[in-house]
């Protein structure tokens, strides 16, 4: 026993000597890589909380925004608008550019909405579902404002059998070729929609009634 405690002293010596000659090669290295890892777990902290503060900010400045157009104060809105899309946090000023074409729109400004509408839906740093959006949205407005070509221009391209987006970029072109003069055009359009098993039930009703508007106006609507 005497010489298995010598051993273990003996042992615990060389540890320690070891140890000491460590922390002298390389303490210096040991506290600055401490000192760094407190900086970077503090300046996370930091950021965290920086970002949800600009988040919070530039989201109670689109509400303020929102709240303005509604309650028909449109050029203040669109003011804050501006300001959002220059310095927005996140993806605000993604937001602002398509509530302020939104904002043109009830202003009247038709064609100042469908520029800002086509402006993000060629944005390649904007997410796709989102320039999506807003080719269906320029879409919809050059039904009453633009032609059928300029229509195509901006949603045929989403009209494919797997495009989540394909019930709606098919309503704006069936509603273009109508208005147009283009009804067998416009009636192949409106019969995919009513054939789609997954087209939202009111954008099915609303297809169907313009085929049955172009049926009593005598147009054939029967697919071949």
């Amino acid at each position: 026993m005497s010489d298995d405690s010598f051993f273990r002293e003996v042992d615990e010596e060389l540890r320690s000597d070891r140890m000491k000659n460590i922390w002298q090669r390389y303490g210096k290295y040991l506290i600055g890589l401490a000192i760094l890892i407190v900086l970077a777990t503090a300046g996370f902290r930091g950021y965290e909380y920086w970002s949800k503060s600009q988040a919070s900010k530039s989201g109670d400045r689109f509400l303020e925004a929102i709240t303005l157009s509604e309650q028909g104060e449109l050029d203040e809105a669109l003011g804050v608008l501006r300001e959002l899309e220059v310095d927005g946090y996140g993806s605000y000023d993604v937001l602002a550019r398509m509530r302020a074409a939104t904002v043109l729109a009830d202003k009247e400004d038709y064609l100042g909405a469908i520029a800002e509408f086509v402006d993000v839906g060629r944005d390649n740093d904007v997410p796709k579902a989102i320039r999506d959006v807003s080719r269906v949205r320029a879409a919809y407005l050059l039904v009453d404002h633009g032609s059928y070509e300029e229509v195509s221009a901006q949603v045929e391209v989403l009209s494919g059998a797997d495009n989540p987006m394909r019930h709606s970029a098919r309503e704006a072109l069936g509603l273009s070729a109508w208005k147009n003069g283009n009804f067998s055009q416009a009636v192949e359009w409106f019969s995919l929609i009513v054939g789609d098993t997954e087209a939202p039930s009111n954008l099915r009703q609303r297809a169907e009634v313009m085929l049955d508007v172009m049926a009593a106006a005598g147009h054939d609507t029967k697919q071949t």
